[in-house]
This record gives structure tokens, sequence and C-alpha cells, in this order.
């Protein structure tokens, strides 16, 4: 396959997806619709022509009918008359006219059978045309009510992906606020604990006083347990300095 043969194929390969994309099901129906609405009208148009020819033939021929039967009493009074010359020339002129209606059986003959054969074909057409008219308007339908689901479907998708979307959010914000209520109870636990008051280093003065008085009640405690060990009699010895 040559180099331009493919280049061509390729982009009718596109051009025809590009039309498959861009054709519409209930436009493309409406269209074949027309054009079969067309073709009826030309099959009627042609019936009328044949029909016409024949009548004009059967009109012919019902005038040369006439002037047949006008000749032959024509040549009866001529003859009745004793001119035979005259009687002569006017069945030859009746002869003429039988000629051609002779010639005029096979026209006829012939648009008859068109005719029946145009009216079948026609009622063909028509029938098919009324088919194809129950089906384009059922078929239409269809895409109509495919074209609404596959939008609902799209909504609904792209609703899926906002909810998503929305629930990623909200698990965010959910986290952070665990995570700030943990923080803000491990600090209130803290605080009523102390730790965070140690910690700084700093303490008021009611709570120096309480210290003091615990470390006081201790110094007594261990005090009155040593001199429960000497004695009363005992001396106590000097504190040696630093």
């Amino acid at each position: 396959m040559s180099l331009f043969q493919r280049a061509h194929d390729i982009l009718a390969a596109k051009t025809n997806k590009a039309l498959d994309a861009a054709e519409k099901p209930d436009e493309m129906l409406d269209l074949s619709y027309e054009q079969m609405l067309d073709q009826l009208t030309k099959v009627r148009q042609a019936l009328v022509t044949i029909v016409a020819s024949r009548k004009r033939i059967e009109l012919q021929e019902l005038q040369l009918q006439h002037s047949v039967a006008h000749l032959q009493d024509q040549a009866k009074a001529a003859l009745s008359q004793g001119n035979e010359a005259l009687a002569r020339e006017a069945l030859s002129r009746k002869a003429a006219a039988q000629a051609q209606i002779d010639g005029m059986e096979p026209q006829h003959q012939q648009l008859t059978e068109e005719e029946q054969k145009m009216e079948q074909t026609l009622q063909a057409l028509q029938d098919r045309v009324n088919t194809f008219r129950t089906q384009k308007e059922t078929l239409k339908a269809q895409y109509t009510a495919a074209s609404a689901i596959s939008s609902v479907n799209e909504s609904v998708a792209g609703i899926s992906n906002t909810l998503g979307d929305s629930g990623a959010a909200l698990q965010r914000a959910q986290d952070k606020i665990a995570t700030m209520q943990a923080r803000a109870g491990a600090l209130d636990e803290l605080l009523q604990s102390g730790v965070l008051e140690d910690v700084g280093g700093d303490t008021d003065d009611i709570q120096k006083e309480l210290d003091e008085a615990g470390t006081a009640a201790d110094v007594d405690t261990e005090l009155a347990a040593l001199k429960a060990q000497i004695g009363p009699g005992s001396t106590p010895p000097e504190l040696t300095s630093g």
C-alpha cells in the first residue's frame, strides 16, 4: 500500500468518525423519511403522466371511431345516390382511420400495463413509507429517552464526583476537629494536674506557703524521731559549719 493510499484511508476513517459523532439519529430518520416522500411524489407524478397518456390515446381512438362510423354512413349515402366514386373515397378514409385505431391499440395496451405496474409500485412504496413513519417515531422516542437517561446519568456521575470530593473535605475537617479536641483535652488535663504550672517554674504565694508548711511538718516529725532515739539525758552535739 502506497503512502498516499494510507494517508487517504486514515483521513477517510477520521472523517467517518467525525461524521458519526456529529450524526443525530432523529435528524437522520427525518431526512430519510423526507427522501422517501420525495420518491413517493415522483412515482405519483409518473403514474399521472402514464394515465394522462392512456386517456389521450383513448380520446383519439374515440374520435377516430366516430370518424369511421361517420365515413361509413357517408359511403352508404353516396352509393345510394349512385356516386360510387364518392362512396369509394369515404371508404378509403374510413380504412385509414381504422388503421390509425389499430396502430394505437398496442400503445394503449402498453400504457395500461405500465399503469398497473406503477400502481403496484406506488402501493408498495406507500406501505413502506407508512411502516417507516411508524418505526421512525418509535425510534425517535427511544432516542429521546436514551438521551435523557444519558444526560441524567452524566449528571449523577458529576454529583457523585462532587460528593466524593465533599466527603474527603468533610473527613479532613473531622480529622482536624478531632485533633484539636484531643489537644484541648490534653491541655485541660495538664492544667488540672498542675504540670503546666510546674514546667513554668512560677508558683503563687499560697502555693509557696503550702509547700513550706509541708516541709516544716516533715522536719518536726523527723526531729521528734531523733529525740526518741537519743533519749532525754544526752547532750546534743554541736553542728559543724558548712
